[in-house]
């Protein structure tokens, strides 16, 4: 039976706190993200409200997939949140900018 020393250790620790990272990522920011996509999609389509409003959300349901997949499958910790931020972005500042009170 191997020994493990401290830097083993640490190393499995650090790499489950960034496996643990990216699954809030993909699970809360992935809902973040395509709630803020339905929502200035709703606001953006030229149709009825109840038909912008069904297209925006089918359309959220692939937003969310692709916030998954990017959260597991970009290099490095910092650039799949990065990456879901400028995802994020887009969409809240449109929202922002069209949204009357």
């Amino acid at each position: 039976m191997k020994k493990k020393n401290a830097s083993t250790a640490v190393g499995i620790a650090s790499h489950r706190w960034e496996i643990a990272s990216r699954a809030v990522l993909a699970v809360v920011g992935g809902y973040a993200v395509s709630a803020l996509y339905a929502g200035s999609f709703a606001l953006a389509f030229p149709a009825h409200k109840a038909q912008a409003v069904l297209g925006a959300t089918m359309f959220s349901f692939t937003v969310y997939c692709v916030v998954v997949i990017w959260a597991f499958c970009a290099r490095s910790l910092a650039r799949a949140w990065l990456g879901a931020g400028v995802m994020a972005a887009v969409p809240g500042i449109y929202g922002l900018l069209t949204w009357s009170v």
